[in-house]
């Protein structure tokens, strides 16, 4: 959220799902976390002296708790204006564009825009030659074979909402495949930092860029 407010977006729609009441609960607790308070015991009174850490605007939407990706956003589709609008699972970071990929969007004119990323490989790779058994070369984050994949970081108009028929609808399938069909579907390449947040290493590793000030993410 913050990637994006650093590109002044800051009204926000969160598709809230299984535990959804921890996310709200965060909110709640959000300022009191963050600021010294005074609590007038004699009259309930709680004043903070901070101001507040962010001046984003979050609605919270219970979407369901089984409800696939696709099926979320159809449920939301009252809350959302005319406009082309932002969409992302929040399950990767990277120093993405967001202002060059709404404009890259809206001058294309089509339908819904993808950010294709080139992550680096986990492991690394050995080039060999044949039957040789010499390593002709060796890359130990190399690209991930020169295939894009998607980043999680769209641009959609409403309209593309029209394709979601129920909430067993995964916005990765059906949609997008349609969309592709259609030429509606476009990709801005994006070349610099992005990683996933799928797993126990990803984790590991972003906290340990974070704590050695190297996250490149970090664009506020």
């Amino acid at each position: 959220m913050k990637i994006y407010a650093a590109h002044g977006v800051k009204d926000f729609i969160v598709c809230c799902g299984y535990k959804g009441h921890l996310i709200k609960k965060f909110f709640e607790d959000l300022r009191m976390r963050g600021s010294s308070v005074t609590f007038d015991l004699a009259t309930s009174e709680v004043t903070y002296l901070d101001p507040p850490c962010e001046d984003w605007r979050v609605t919270l939407a219970d979407t369901g708790a089984d409800t696939m990706t696709g099926g979320r956003l159809a449920r939301v589709r009252h809350l959302l204006g005319n406009e082309p609008f932002f969409m992302t699972y929040g399950d990767g970071v990277g120093d993405i564009d967001l202002t060059a990929l709404l404009k890259f969007h809206k001058d294309h004119g089509k339908s819904a825009t993808v950010t294709a990323v080139q992550p680096v490989g986990r492991f690394g790779a050995m080039y060999l030659e044949d039957e040789d058994p010499r390593v002709q070369s060796f890359n130990e984050k190399p690209e991930n074979g020169g295939t894009w994949i998607s980043g999680g970081f769209f641009v959609l108009n409403p309209s593309v909402l029209g394709l979601i028929e129920g909430d067993e609808v995964m916005w990765e399938r059906g949609p997008m495949d349609e969309l592709a069909k259609q030429g509606e579907l476009m990709a801005y390449r994006h070349r610099g930092f992005w990683h996933p947040m799928d797993t126990l290493r990803d984790k590991t590793v972003l906290n340990e860029m974070w704590a050695s000030r190297s996250a490149e993410w970090k664009v506020w």
